[in-house]
């Protein structure tokens, strides 16, 4: 790596919003950064090595902030959702079992042997994709309340699922370390939690910010690459690490000042970063040379939001249905995995990415058709009230 590079690669991680500025399509900024990948990796001009150790590194500091902040997108603590909570996780458990056969008729259909990991991408949902689409469309009522854990829960548990079924052989080893990494991220939330309610953190907050130290946003950090290093002597994903430091922050707290912070460090640098590695190391000739994962791809995509559409039978509507289908954390997850160890087949990775952009245009098409609902928008007398949004807690020290 080098200065040059570096500023090769933030100049291409613009391309991400310049094509999410369409408001028709919605989206989302890391496609345009998969492009950019794609395009000056080795399947193009051939400027971005993602073998290149810095690189590589610079990459996974980047994959854990990613998962952290999807995970701090989770309401974890929002009181609002308790009511709909056993209605939520019923139609996750739904979808997760319809998972399974069509995850096996893929598997055996194409001939990769993975069926366990094609049944948690099936049944995986994106709470950092499908939450901001509905704060967007300021949809209420009581299908979009319910629609929210349902996200949460699929998305948490496809999570912590993932490194399980990506590598059966490992499963009781990876389990250990996933037990590992959990029992840590429950400690640091409890932490937190006590810090919380002494006034530590309001405290640290005003010095920091009287002082311009920006503490909460080191001893954060510290936080993270702690649990992420737990994780790699565990032997386990830092995507799990950061997934799980990003949970126990949404379910304290996060302070909007921090937010701010997180966000600016990681959709600035770190995360487009890691999408325009990931997108360098995607083997696009191997899809043209086995058009057969092209169909891997497709199937993945639509099968997901069949699986998800199931739902529909016990009245949830088709719309918010294909929305809930929406997936981008777990595939890029599983494709970096098998980028890093080889689990996958050459060209496999790529084919996940495929099915996680099928999933984002049908639920973008979902998301047009539910805005243009007249029935969709909240009605004030619903007795679900309003829909909770992942907003944070009112920080009172924060300008």
């Amino acid at each position: 790596m080098s200065f040059a590079l570096l500023a090769l690669v933030c100049l291409a991680g613009i391309t991400g919003p310049l094509l999410a500025l369409s408001h028709r399509w919605r989206l989302p900024v890391v496609v345009g950064e998969l492009l950019a990948g794609i395009a000056l990796g080795p399947m193009g001009v051939g400027r971005l090595n993602p073998t290149t150790p810095t690189f590589a590194f610079l990459a996974n500091v980047g994959f854990a902030l990613v998962m952290f902040v999807a995970g701090s997108h989770v309401p974890v603590g929002d009181r609002g959702l308790r009511r709909a909570l056993p209605v939520g996780l019923c139609r996750a458990a739904v979808v997760g079992a319809v998972s399974v056969p069509v995850a096996l008729a893929i598997s055996t259909v194409f001939g990769t042997g993975h069926p366990a990991l094609y049944a948690v991408l099936l049944s995986s949902s994106s709470a950092a994709l499908v939450l901001p689409i509905l704060d967007a469309l300021q949809l209420e009522g009581t299908a979009i309340l319910q629609l929210l854990p349902q996200v949460a829960i699929a998305d948490a548990a496809c999570i912590v699922a993932l490194p399980l079924a990506i590598d059966p052989a490992r499963a009781g080893r990876a389990a250990i370390g996933a037990v590992v990494v959990v029992v840590c991220a429950v400690a640091l939330f409890a932490v937190l939690r006590e810090t919380e309610r002494r006034g530590w953190r309001g405290k640290l907050h005003r010095l920091s910010e009287r002082r311009k130290f920006a503490l909460e946003l080191r001893i954060s950090l510290a936080l993270l690459f702690g649990l992420a290093a737990v994780a790699q002597t565990s032997q386990v994903s830092i995507m799990l690490a950061g997934f799980a430091f990003g949970l126990a922050v949404a379910a304290v707290g996060e302070p909007r000042r921090l937010a701010r912070q997180l966000f600016a460090i990681t959709e600035g640098f770190f995360g487009p970063l890691f999408f325009l590695w990931l997108g360098a190391s995607l083997d696009l000739q191997a899809l043209a040379q086995r058009p057969a994962l092209i169909g891997l791809g497709l199937a993945l995509g639509l099968g997901a939001g069949l699986c998800h559409l199931v739902n529909r039978l016990i009245g949830q509507p088709a719309t918010l249905g294909a929305l809930a289908a929406a997936q981008l954390g777990v595939p890029v997850a599983a494709a970096t995995l098998g980028a890093q160890s080889h689990l996958l087949a050459t060209g496999e990775p790529a084919a996940l990415i495929l099915g996680a952009l099928v999933t984002i245009a049908v639920a973008s098409v979902a998301a047009a058709l539910t805005g243009r609902d007249p029935t969709a928008p909240a009605n004030p007398a619903d007795p679900a009230g309003p829909t909770p949004t992942p907003t944070h807690e009112p920080d009172p020290e924060s300008p």
